[in-house]
């Protein structure tokens, strides 16, 4: 287990810990507190409680919070002392990224080969001439 884990926050260490998620994910935009209550569907002057750390949400809406915020999922699960699923979901991120990329590069790499074909250049667009492309 990690030191987190290891001792009680207690209620205030849980909205404080809480709080910080949701500034992280949210920022300090003016509309965090509304778009966290549409979220959640949740009191506004309780979402408000909740980004300030006076207080933590209950159950419910912990879990409707992690649904929609991924700082605040990583930070449950950090301080239930599960680091390793915290990598795991990292690790599975990263990984849809880069199929992505790679589906991006495919696309660009088969709109490369079909301009070829048509006898135009491969670089279009880069601001060198055809015949250098």
């Amino acid at each position: 287990m990690n030191d987190v884990a290891d001792r009680r926050l207690g209620a205030a260490g849980v909205a404080a810990a809480v709080a910080a998620a949701l500034r992280r994910d949210y920022g300090l935009r003016g509309h965090a507190i509304k778009s966290i209550a549409a979220e959640t569907n949740a009191n506004l002057r309780a979402v408000k409680n909740w980004y300030e750390g006076r207080n933590a949400p209950n159950g419910e809406f912990l879990i409707l919070l992690c649904r929609h915020s991924d700082e605040v999922l990583e930070t449950v699960l950090l301080l239930a002392g599960r680091p390793e699923l915290v990598q795991r979901m990292k690790m599975m991120d990263a990984k849809r990224k880069v199929r992505e990329i790679l589906t991006l590069l495919d696309e660009m790499d088969g709109m490369g080969a079909a301009s070829v074909e048509d006898g135009k250049s491969k670089l279009v667009g880069s601001g060198l001439p055809e015949e250098a492309a």
